[in-house]
């Protein structure tokens, strides 16, 4: 099973500002979540996961078991419905709510690759380890 643990840093990201759009989020919270730059901290034991999303202004932490549903909050402030599962060194999660997202978290060596869907809008992060 990969080791997902560890703390990675945002190296590049592209077209979030249009998945937020698509999952629609107001501008108010668009103009503040671009400001930010984040690292993120994954902590893993057996199939229960913890990702701490780390900003300047603000840290979102998800907790869940693999194949488990659990109840998140969206960065667009939405409340929905998520379950994660584990796919080789791919984390899948899927977001249902008003608008579906599909978020892969793949690990490649020292990066952490992410890409995150909602209707035709997909949206691009690297983070590389620490």
């Amino acid at each position: 099973m990969t080791d997902f643990s560890g703390t990675y840093k945002l190296v590049s990201h592209d077209n979030f500002e249009a998945l937020l759009r698509e999952l629609g989020a107001s501008e108010e919270i668009i103009a503040k979540l671009n400001q930010n730059t984040s690292d993120l901290e994954i902590t893993q034991n057996g199939s229960a996961y913890t990702i701490k999303n780390v900003s300047p202004n603000h840290t979102r932490e998800i907790s869940f078991e693999l194949g488990k549903e659990f109840d998140e909050t969206r960065a667009d402030g939405s409340t929905v419905k998520s379950t994660v599962t584990l796919d080789g060194n791919k984390l899948i999660q899927i977001q249902k709510g008003e608008k579906e997202l599909k978020i892969v978290r793949e690990l490649d060596s020292n990066e952490l690759k992410i890409t995150a869907t909602a209707g035709s809008v997909e949206a691009h992060g690297v983070y590389a380890k620490q």
